[in-house]
């Protein structure tokens, strides 16, 4: 595996074909997936290097799908695994637990393996961080300009909601980010209007 040049490669396309106005799945929230997915793996125990290298690809290639479509950009983003990642040596079997991991996040999250749920955790780390607020206005930002969401108050009916089904997979995101995850909640809840 050359996980270097895999990182190169979708960074690079990340960085070019990436609509300007994806202000949330930008390629920052890339960046923060990736470094939320390997802080949970130590904090997870998770310290096999092949196992590293490919939570580490899966959470750089997670949103890549957006570059040619909004919806389903899970598979999209398998498709692109696929066709780039045998060019960096990944075998196909190695390849399927990215792309599992990529599916896992689809929302509904379904992980099943471990590092599915660490990945899933790290996609929503956020959720319970106190850059909460701040991230999630790049979201509705985003949404909004789609016409996916119509006012503030309907944005946060939806964050409630969202919230209040979400449940964090590992034990590390659970003891880090829940209790604030659902402050979070709480404080949404007195944001809406009748």
């Amino acid at each position: 595996m050359d996980i270097a040049g895999s990182e190169k490669y979708i960074l690079d396309l990340l960085g070019r074909e990436l609509s300007d106005t994806l202000y949330y799945h930008g390629l920052h929230h890339t960046l923060d997936v990736e470094n939320a997915a390997l802080i949970l793996a130590k904090e997870e125990a998770v310290d096999d290097a092949e196992s590293l290298a490919l939570l580490k690809t899966a959470a750089l290639f997670h949103d890549s799908g957006f570059i040619n479509t909004y919806k389903d950009h899970e598979e999209e983003g398998c498709t692109i695994v696929r066709s780039s990642l045998p060019l960096f040596q990944y075998t196909n079997e190695q390849i399927e637990i990215i792309c599992g991991m990529i599916m896992a996040t689809k929302i509904p999250q379904s992980p099943k393996t471990h590092l599915e749920k660490i990945i899933c955790d790290a996609d929503l780390d956020y959720l319970g961080r106190d850059d909460f607020e701040l991230i999630a206005a790049t979201l509705f930002k985003e949404l909004f300009l789609r016409n996916l969401v119509a006012d503030e108050n309907t944005w946060n009916n939806i964050q409630v909601k969202f919230i209040g089904m979400h449940r964090y997979h590992t034990e590390s995101a659970v003891k880090k980010r829940e209790c604030k995850k659902q402050k979070h909640l709480h404080n949404l809840q007195l944001l809406i209007k009748p």
